[in-house]
């Protein structure tokens, strides 16, 4: 018998102890062992539940028990959730956790610890919730130097967009609904500013190219200017506007990571992940492309991730499961401003004509875009391909055009 601790009984925590009492006879099978929760660290109280009893206050009783072999942590926050996964580590306990934000904040540090313990920091529900893709990373494409990735990581942002492009929903009547429906939280800052989907980027990138890459060192824009002419001039040239988490390696090993929404080709396959779904594409020199799908959140969904890496931890308890990164250098990250990129535009112009003529001299070869309705003032193209420093710097200058929406095209 092997005996386990979750920190945290909210809506993963409860999920985890869930799948771990219905599904035991099958994770019982798996794992060759008998896993039991023998705690469960919550400051509230929980009297009608059958297991009340497991319930404790006081982490100690957690770290200071040899019984405990691994701890689930699913409290969110960086704290106290760090200093807590940070005593079990050194206290020869391996950890299983979904905390996005502490593994793209701490993750090289704790990886070190684990390593150090011969223990494991296992957090394949950190990323896409149900969705399998840190484990095949690591894994099954362990024979591929991947030299890209770029998905759709967070699904409120999805679900408001989706909302935008087929039903025409103004962004806040979309936020509105999410917020009813329980995709969004009363405080969606995290989701459509970007910051989730950063911590994410942040986690894939520092997997596939084997440096920590943290938060602040990625540009990350979130939706909260997106407008419905600006989803009407997409769909006019054939595209959708997506939140992207993008990472890519470069010439000379620096890497390049940003979060943005960007208009995409409906001919690009992630044009069509609606709604609440996720999608990260994997870009191997061997493989080529793989799409990883589904439902990045929810309570059973990343529950059973979390589970899948406690049996992975209750297997390997005399050894480590290699999953690893050093630490990210000063410089090792570029500047996004050097990528050389194409803008969308949208802006207003006093002399439309004049503008335009401005425009074609200033970009030579831009795509003009129109809509139905179109402001008598208002103006919308594409840029051709130059560094987006050059391009920002470009419509700074311009006498004829206020731009009033810049978002990136994703080709």
């Amino acid at each position: 018998m092997v005996y386990i601790a979750v920190m945290g009984h909210g809506v993963v925590g409860s999920g985890v102890v869930e799948v771990l009492q219905t599904n035991h006879q099958g994770i019982t099978g798996r794992a060759k062992e008998d896993i039991r929760v023998k705690y469960i660290l919550d400051l509230r109280e929980f009297p009608d539940l059958p297991y009340a009893n497991l319930f404790t206050k006081n982490f100690d009783d957690i770290v200071n028990d040899p019984e405990v072999k691994v701890v689930v942590e699913t409290m969110g926050g960086l704290h106290p959730a760090y200093e807590y996964v940070k005593a079990c580590l050194e206290a020869g306990k391996s950890v299983a956790t979904s905390n996005k934000e502490l593994v793209a904040c701490k993750g090289a540090e704790l990886l070190k610890i684990a390593q150090e313990r011969n223990v494991n920091f296992l957090f394949e529900a950190s990323v896409g919730g149900g969705i399998p893709i840190l484990r095949p990373m690591s894994q099954c494409l362990a024979a591929n130097d991947i030299y890209e990735i770029v998905g759709i990581l967070n699904g409120t942002t999805n679900f408001i967009l989706t909302k935008m492009i087929r039903e025409q929903m103004s962004f806040a009547d979309a936020l509105a609904m999410a917020q009813k429906l329980g995709y969004a939280e009363r405080d969606p800052s995290a989701d459509i500013e970007g910051a989730d989907a950063c911590r994410k980027i942040c986690i894939l990138a520092s997997l596939a190219f084997g440096k920590h890459v943290y938060p602040e060192q990625v540009k990350t824009e979130g939706i909260t200017a997106i407008t419905l002419p600006d989803v009407e001039y997409a769909h006019s040239d054939n595209r959708v506007i997506k939140l992207i988490g993008r990472a890519k390696i470069l010439d000379g090993g620096h890497i390049f990571a940003a979060v943005y929404p960007a208009l995409i080709s409906r001919d690009n396959q992630l044009s069509s992940v609606d709604d609440v779904f996720n999608a990260v594409m994997v870009r191997g020199n061997a493989i080529g492309d793989v799409i990883f799908y589904g439902r990045g959140a929810g309570k059973l969904p990343t529950a059973s991730a979390v589970v899948a890496d406690v049996i992975d931890c209750v297997k390997h308890l005399q050894a480590r499961k290699y999953l690893y990164w050093e630490d990210g250098e000063e410089g090792y990250v570029s500047d996004p401003l050097e990528d050389n990129v194409r803008l969308y535009v949208r802006g207003e112009a006093d002399d439309k004509a004049a503008a335009t003529a401005e425009i074609r001299q200033v970009f030579g070869d831009v795509h003009m875009l129109s809509r139905a309705g179109e402001g008598e003032k208002e103006l919308a193209f594409l840029t051709p391909l130059s560094t987006e420093r050059t391009l920002r710097q470009e419509l700074g200058g311009m006498q004829h055009l206020q731009a009033a929406s810049i978002l990136h095209v994703l080709d």
